[in-house]
């Protein structure tokens, strides 16, 4: 659209321009290593938690899009996997899904923690990012609570030399801290004017496009990994088999009962998710079944299993079947 301009003497015709500013809707999507701060700031945007938080690296699995309602724009923000050097097929796929999707974004978001020096993998992804040119591209220095007003300093000038010297510049360059909502608000103004003309993509009440049964098993997912040794992050699955309301129920007093396993690879992994006298299993359904009863806003019994499948990392039939 071309610009409008407008003569002094209609007034009115001004006011009623301002008025109706172009809508904006897009995607924008949030990458940087694993650990990056990715997730926290989806749901610091969306206010309500959409994508799963986990403190250990390459938790997200799939694009969970958060949806950001505003009055001028509507912002989509689709959550990737951390871009990593592949071991496993499983890695090799989280790493095309992260450039099928940069490619169809509106915006990019690169988020570097604020307490931690730029290293090979931040420069693995702004290379990439580099090869994309028509995207723009904010660098947002995140989890800046954690650092001195000098550290941050240093940290920008850093993240500024490193588009100079692989050839791009930066939309914006935002500092960021998610868990004190600090710029959050700021970074919204910011990815907003660059997204395209349109009118929203989604209903006013929707926070999230991803199934809801997909979201369910990320949410236990999330339970099941908090506080289990290191070796376990990656080789747990949930699929949620069923969700179906309880029969027989008063219609003031509805159940919804949910099904799901837990898989992981090896017989000697079931141990350490059941736990002593299966405590540690209990625990997962108690957490998990809360943050599913807040999404779903219905209560919700909860039917956990733990299965085995052997390898299933590298296995592309079993991938398959677990929704990868």
């Amino acid at each position: 659209m071309g610009a409008m301009s407008v003569r002094p003497d209609t007034e009115a015709a001004a006011q009623q321009g301002a008025d109706h500013a172009p809508h904006r809707a897009g995607f924008a999507c949030f990458v940087g290593r694993p650990n990056a701060g990715k997730s926290t700031l989806t749901n610091a945007l969306v206010g309500r938690k959409v994508a799963i938080t986990s403190n250990r690296p390459q938790t997200t699995r799939h694009t969970v899009r958060g949806i950001v309602h505003r009055e001028d724009a509507q912002l989509v923000l689709v959550d990737t996997p951390g871009l990593h050097k592949p071991r496993t097929l499983l890695g090799e796929r989280l790493n095309d899904v992260v450039r099928t999707t940069w490619a169809e974004v509106d915006v990019i978001g690169f988020c570097l923690p604020a307490d931690q020096k730029l290293g090979p993998g931040d420069r693995f992804i702004a290379k990439e990012l580099a090869g994309i040119r028509k995207t723009p591209k904010i660098a947002i220095v995140t989890k800046t609570d954690l650092v001195d007003s000098k550290q941050l300093a240093e940290q920008l000038l850093a993240v500024s030399r490193l588009a100079e010297e692989l050839g791009f510049e930066w939309a914006e360059i935002v500092p960021v801290s998610a868990v004190k909502d600090n710029q959050v608000g700021l970074l919204a103004d910011l990815i907003a004017p660059l997204l395209p003309e349109s009118p929203p993509l989604y209903p006013e009440g929707d926070l999230t496009d991803e199934p809801e049964m997909v979201m369910v098993a990320e949410l236990i997912r999330e339970a099941a990994l908090e506080g289990v040794r290191d070796e376990l992050p990656h080789s747990i699955a949930v699929v949620v088999e069923e969700m179906l309301p309880r029969k027989g129920r008063p219609a003031d007093r509805p159940l919804l009962d949910i099904h799901a396993n837990v898989y992981i690879e090896r017989p000697s992994q079931k141990g350490i998710i059941i736990g002593p006298k299966g405590r540690r299993l209990k625990e997962v359904g108690t957490k998990s079944r809360k943050h599913i009863e807040a999404l779903l806003g219905t209560p919700v019994f909860l039917d956990l299993h733990v299965k085995v499948a052997k390898d299933w990392q590298r296995d592309p039939k079993q991938l398959r079947k677990l929704g990868f």
